[in-house]
């Protein structure tokens, strides 16, 4: 059993879903990253997500794409990313780390050197919105041999047929898009959103966990997904928008702001 699959069974044991958080590494400068990291593993996120910078990142709403200039401007590269998860992991080795990044970084550099790089440094798994299943045979190959997790994204237009394909492939945990449109906090989480876990997560059980993601940013919301069937639920605009900011107390704000996410995760008998 992997890192990722140990996070998720030792959070169900304890009656929880998994948090899943999100944050740009190299933002606001590579060596910045790890304490925010630690503040966020502190303050009780069970699975990190770090994003790759890249300038044109199609998933992304406007603060996640202003932490990629961010990034870009510390000059942090694919190599630096993945040193920086390697530096985490020395710290937190239980805790699962998975890169967000787009193909072009990954092709520029070659499917085997990026992959194997990623292994040395502790990655446990990778989310690449722009590979579809249909094209990612030889990615997925090579990132098997390397025994790390390829996790796939589902969208609302997702149909049942081309769902049971992407899980087939599918390994760590499938990354459902919660709505239409990018990354960013929203108000309220849609209905269509709770009758789109309720449709999927047939198709998961006892194959991978399902995470939700996109427009997660109240602990209200956390709770309603868990409710309805998610496995884990993924914030990320909410911990950026902290990272923006920049202020002394960024790190206090981001542990708390955490803690009262994670409270949220808990599993509730219906």
């Amino acid at each position: 059993m992997n890192a990722i699959a140990r996070t998720f069974q030792k959070q169900n044991q304890q009656g929880n879903a998994v948090l899943i958080g999100y944050i740009m590494a190299g933002d606001q400068t590579p060596q910045q990253t790890p304490e925010i990291a630690d503040a966020l593993i502190r303050g009780g996120v069970d699975l990190l997500e770090l994003g790759l910078p890249f300038s044109d990142p199609i998933a992304d709403g406007p603060t996640i794409q202003d932490a990629s200039i961010r990034a870009l401007a510390s000059n942090t590269t694919p190599m630096d990313v993945l040193r920086i998860a390697k530096q985490i992991k020395q710290k937190h080795s239980d805790v699962p780390i998975v890169i967000m990044t787009y193909f072009n970084p990954v092709f520029k550099i070659g499917l085997n050197l990026f992959c194997q790089t990623a292994k040395e440094s502790q990655v446990d798994g990778f989310i690449i919105p722009d590979l579809p299943v249909e094209e990612a045979d030889e990615y997925k190959k090579t990132a098997d041999t390397y025994n790390i997790d390829t996790i796939f994204l589902a969208a609302p237009s997702t149909s049942n047929e081309r769902l049971s394909k992407i899980i087939a492939a599918c390994s760590g945990f499938l990354y459902l898009i919660s709505h239409f449109g990018v990354t960013g906090t929203k108000s309220n989480v849609e209905d269509s959103t709770f009758q789109l876990i309720k449709r999927v997560k047939p198709f998961t059980i006892g194959k991978v966990p399902l995470a939700v993601g996109f427009g997660i940013s109240k602990p209200e919301h956390i709770k309603r997904i868990v409710a309805a069937g998610a496995d884990a639920t993924i914030v990320g605009s909410s911990f950026v928008k902290i990272i923006q900011e920049n202020n002394k107390t960024m790190l206090k704000d981001l542990q708390s702001t955490v803690r009262e996410f994670k409270a949220a995760t808990r599993i509730i008998d219906s």
